[in-house]
C-alpha cells in the first residue's frame, strides 16, 4: 500500500475527535470502570461511524475510518511518552 492513497482518505476531524473522546474516556470520572484495553476498540468504532458520516457509507470509508480511530489511541500513547519519557526498568 502506497501511503500518497492513506493520506487521500484521512481525515484530521476524525482522528481529532477520536483522540478527544479518547481522552474523555481515559479521565473522566463516571467512566472509570471502562477497562483501558477497550478503550482502542471503542474508538475503532467511533471512527468508522464518524468517517462513514463525513465520506459516506462505504466499505473503504469505514475501514479508514477504524484506522483513523486505532491511530489516535497511537497518537495518544507517543504524546504521553514523549512528555512523561520512558519508563523503562533495568533487571
Amino acid at each position: 500500500m502506497n501511503f500518497e492513497e492513506l493520506t487521500q482518505h484521512f481525515v484530521l476531524i476524525v482522528v481529532l475527535g477520536c483522540l478527544v473522546i479518547g481522552y474523555i474516556i481515559k479521565h473522566a470520572s463516571f467512566l472509570k470502570r471502562i477497562p483501558n484495553n477497550d478503550i482502542p476498540v471503542i474508538l475503532a468504532i467511533v471512527g468508522a461511524l464518524t468517517n462513514g458520516f463525513v465520506g459516506g457509507f462505504t466499505m473503504e470509508n469505514v475501514i479508514y475510518g477504524a484506522f483513523m480511530g486505532l491511530t489516535s489511541t497511537g497518537l495518544h500513547q507517543a504524546f504521553t511518552r514523549f512528555v512523561e519519557g520512558t519508563k523503562e526498568t533495568s533487571e
